[in-house]
């Protein structure tokens, strides 16, 4: 599967992708509205980043306790019931005279429960897909999620304008009830893809699994840690320059767009394997060591677009790990990357927070660059080391031990 053409005739992409676009769409005007609205009420860079950025910190609950539950559940039940959550939550921040922290309590419960959304989400797109589209379908749900948010941070600063924070955090709430709606219509019922019952101690023995392999878990580091201190420094936009924060959250949604779309649609396989996502993950960081200048607008929106474009060795490595995962546990290791990345990014945009607060936005966000090269860099040999084992060998396989996950490991294995 290499074309959209093919891609869009698989049954029920189309509604997965607008569920999806309704949820991002849904996130982005609320994320802005809620930023706009605590730098109104505190002037705190820290507590801006930390209420835009900082629920993604209880992603970290969820992965220890509940993803399990992303392979025992119904997936579009679940789909439904994650999107209706998020609509009264989200309507809950909007209420007048709400201290701040009743908003962080409830940005908290939203991340703990939102844990569960990527591996749901993603794991019922392995089941729509053939195992050889799913790199094709993930980035298409990436070009949307970029699109949108080209749109969305647009149309949300024009929303706090017009209607306020608290109307723009309404109109979030209606796009929430929208992509629980469209899911409800769209999708098929599906049985859960494991059997028993969710529980925390499934949850941390199959994380156990799952991180114990040497691939697994280089793969994983690299998903989270490079990328989670880049967003560290997008955290900053509004306290670095706050009329103009709309503008380069959208200039980063448009390089992401781009590299999504080189990289899920144009790069051959050959130059995937070839490349690997090192490269991309240095091109993520290095444009932002600008900001030690303090440059003027247009140059700090070229070094955002151009940066962003580095997101889509996140593809790359996705790709990797579905290889590396037997197919009755990839909802639970996708949803495992998803908690992971979101955490790394929930605590970066803390640090990132806590050094603005101590010197500038522009210090911090070039701090913060430094150490998401130096990071890539460290794991630059051991991801190419992986890479020739890669070649030939069967998903769930792992390198180091040169054979597949065996059912003492993971349980039964089923067909993709």
């Amino acid at each position: 599967m290499r074309t959209y053409q093919e891609l869009f005739k698989a049954p029920e992409f189309t509604p997965l992708l607008a569920a999806f676009a309704a949820h991002v769409a849904a996130q982005t005007v609320s994320r802005t509205a809620l930023g706009t609205l605590v730098y109104d009420a505190t002037g705190s860079p820290l507590l801006t980043a930390l209420s835009m950025f900082g629920p993604l910190l209880a992603q970290m609950i969820g992965a220890t306790f509940l993803l399990s539950a992303t392979d025992r559940l119904p997936p579009r039940a679940a789909t439904i019931g994650l999107a209706l959550f998020f609509a009264v939550a989200t309507t809950a921040l909007a209420l007048p005279d709400l201290s701040m922290g009743a908003i962080f309590a409830i940005l908290s419960v939203q991340g703990m429960l939102g844990s569960l959304g990527g591996g749901v989400r993603y794991g019922l797109l392995t089941e729509i897909l053939p195992a050889q589209g799913y790199l094709l379908g993930r980035s298409v749900l990436n070009m949307c999620a970029g699109s949108l948010q080209i749109c969305g941070y647009a149309v949300g600063a024009v929303l706090v304008n017009v209607l306020t924070p608290r109307g723009a955090l309404l109109t979030g709430a209606a796009l929430f009830l929208v992509a629980a709606a469209v899911a409800r219509l769209g999708l098929a019922r599906r049985p859960p893809r494991a059997q028993g019952r969710p529980s925390a101690s499934e949850t941390w023995r199959t994380n156990t699994r799952l991180w114990a392999a040497k691939p697994r878990r280089r793969v994983y580091l690299a998903l989270w840690v490079p990328n989670g201190l880049v967003v560290g420094c997008e955290s900053l936009f509004v306290s670095y320059a706050p009329r103009h924060a709309g503008l380069l959250f959208a200039s980063a949604a448009v390089g992401m767009l781009a590299g999504d779309t080189l990289t899920g649609r144009f790069l051959p396989r050959h130059w995937r394997e070839r490349l690997g996502a090192p490269p991309l993950l240095l091109l993520l960081a290095a444009p932002y060591l600008i900001f030690a200048l303090h440059p003027a607008m247009p140059l700090a929106l070229a070094a955002v677009t151009v940066a962003a474009t580095g997101f889509s060795a996140n593809l790359l490595l996705q790709e990797r790990l579905m290889s590396l995962v037997p197919s009755e546990l990839r909802g639970h290791a996708l949803g495992l990357h998803h908690s992971g990345m979101f955490t790394l990014q929930g605590i970066a945009a803390a640090v990132a927070g806590g050094i603005a607060q101590l010197t500038s936005p522009g210090t911090a966000m070039t701090v913060m660059a430094v150490a998401s090269a130096a990071v890539t860099l460290a794991l630059t040999p051991g991801l190419r080391r992986m890479r020739p084992a890669a070649r030939g060998m069967p998903a769930g396989a792992d390198p180091d031990r040169g054979h597949t996950d065996t059912a003492k490991d993971f349980g039964p294995r089923h067909a993709a």
